[in-house]
């Protein structure tokens, strides 16, 4: 069989597509390979999964990200730390562990925090450290929050009104809520205690020392007031 230039052409062409395809195809079966690095810098890094839902950023604070709602991201109105936060398996802010400090209108500062969310609502477990100048502040808080989900476009709207009636019900209707009901660590006055609080957040019960080294054991009723004492 006589062979012409464009058979040849042509042979070649296909056989060329054919081994692309293969190639392509053993890309998409084949695992990125792993690489390995001394040093990285960088100013933010995203883990997705592989359909792309965010799990968690490690960032300065630059790069810290906003409020995640819905998919759509939201400037954050206080966040002034780098670190890393977590997301749960839908991509929604579940946590994290953030840092900041230096020297501030010539006070040392310094703070830290590991703090877990519930479901579509704020912080119900913290582990923090806050230094302000002499004042310092360290220990593990647990929190109630509402049943009902925030909605963050609505919480966001809030700071454009003025404090009243109306944004304290706005602030219920849009899901902000609190009722702290354990803390365990040092406060600002050099004391450390164990409080305990009711449903509504009230102090019930307290297990302290002083910072002059004096123990004590107090109850509460609702209004704040000591019942019944050990000292």
């Amino acid at each position: 069989m006589r062979v012409t230039v464009s058979h040849a052409l042509g042979g070649y062409a296909a056989v060329m597509t054919l081994a692309a395809a293969w190639l392509g195809l053993t890309a998409m079966a084949s695992p990125a390979p792993a690489g390995t690095f001394t040093t990285i810098d960088v100013q933010r890094i995203n883990v997705r999964e592989p359909d792309g839902t965010l799990r968690m950023t490690i960032s300065n604070h630059a790069q810290v990200p906003g409020i995640v709602y819905e998919k759509k991201e939201y400037p954050h109105p206080n966040r002034p730390e780098a670190g890393m936060i977590f997301y749960n398996d839908e991509g929604i802010e579940n946590g994290g562990l953030v840092f900041n400090g230096g020297m501030k209108d010539g006070k040392r500062t310094n703070g830290g925090q590991l703090s877990f969310d519930r479901y579509m609502q704020d912080q119900t477990l913290q582990l923090v450290s806050e230094e302000n100048g002499t004042e310092r502040r360290v220990g593990i808080a647990i929190t109630d929050r509402p049943e009902e989900t925030m909605d963050i476009p609505a919480i966001l709207r809030l700071r454009d009104m003025k404090p009243g009636p109306d944004v304290d019900a706005a602030a219920k209707k849009a899901g902000i809520g609190r009722a702290q009901r354990a803390w365990l660590g040092r406060a600002t006055d050099g004391s450390v205690a164990l409080i305990l609080g009711d449903p509504q957040g009230r102090p019930r019960m307290k297990l302290g020392v002083a910072d002059d080294g004096t123990p004590s054991i107090d109850l509460l009723d609702a209004s704040g007031k000591v019942t019944k004492s050990v000292r």
